[in-house]
Parts: C-alpha cells; sequence; structure tokens
C-alpha cells in the first residue's frame, strides 16, 4: 500500500495488493541494464518497490545520487518514481503514475522538477514491459542532455 499523499481522501478507491510477481521480474529486468549499480527488491526502507539505483557514471559530478522506485499493484495501478539527489541539497523528481486517485485521471504523470500535483494526464500501455520501456527511455533522454 503506497504512502498517503495529501491530495487523497478516503472516497478514492484502493489501489489493490503489491504484485510481487510483477515487482520481481521488473526487478530481474534492471538487474539486467548496465544503466544501474544496484537494485533491491523490497528494500527495508521500501518494502513493496523495486528500488535501483543508477550507476553514477551516467551523470555530472554534482549529482549525487539518482534511483528509480516502482511499485506495481495486482490492479496494474503503480508508480514509478524517479529522483536526481544533488550535492547542493537540491532534487529533480518526477512521477509516472496508474492510479484512483482525485487529483487526474488514474494514468498521470507528475511533471519534474519537483513532482507536481495535480500532474498531467496521459496514457499508459497496459504491460509492465512497454511501461518500462518508455520511462527508461525517457530517462535516457533525459541523461543523455547532460553531455549535450
Amino acid at each position: 500500500m503506497p504512502e498517503r499523499r495529501p491530495a487523497d481522501d478516503d472516497t478514492v478507491p484502493e489501489v489493490g495488493g503489491i504484485d510481487t510477481d510483477i515487482l520481481e521480474q521488473i526487478g530481474q529486468h534492471l538487474e539486467r541494464s548496465n544503466r544501474f549499480a544496484e537494485t533491491t527488491f523490497q528494500p527495508e526502507y521500501a518494502p513493496s518497490s523495486v528500488v535501483a539505483e543508477y550507476d553514477m557514471g551516467y551523470f555530472p559530478t554534482a549529482i549525487e545520487r539518482a534511483y528509480l522506485q516502482i511499485r506495481w499493484y495486482k490492479t496494474d495501478d503503480f508508480n514509478i518514481h524517479y529522483s536526481e539527489q544533488y550535492d547542493a541539497g537540491d532534487h529533480w523528481e518526477c512521477r509516472w503514475d496508474r492510479h484512483p486517485n482525485n487529483h487526474n485521471t488514474r494514468s498521470h504523470f507528475h511533471p519534474p522538477p519537483d513532482a507536481t500535483t495535480p500532474g498531467e494526464d496521459v496514457e499508459y500501455e497496459e504491460d509492465w514491459r512497454d511501461v518500462l520501456t518508455d520511462v527508461l527511455g525517457d530517462l535516457d533522454d533525459r541523461i543523455e542532455a547532460f553531455w549535450e
């Protein structure tokens, strides 16, 4: 169950339980990518997630940490949170979401730099592999832009 967000209220339907089978498949997929230095399935600090820590060689030195945190639910709802943590204490974040809520349509994107709510209504593919391919493509574009 994701933590409550300030915009959510008790009239919003539940997203259902975590789909650990799909989370495990996502984790295995991310482990095969050279983008990530470490992938952790259900870490203690985020027990309903897969967390993939980016290899910092892809980033300028001002970025201390970059990670992707993914939750996938049995209802095929999801939260995919990307964060860059800067040595000056700043951050850059965005989030791809599909879940019932009272701030956007079920499928939406919380744009950078602060993953603001409400987000932008969007449509996502149904299959987790397609969603992840699109998200990783967006993040590859972000990372490549550092070096242009």
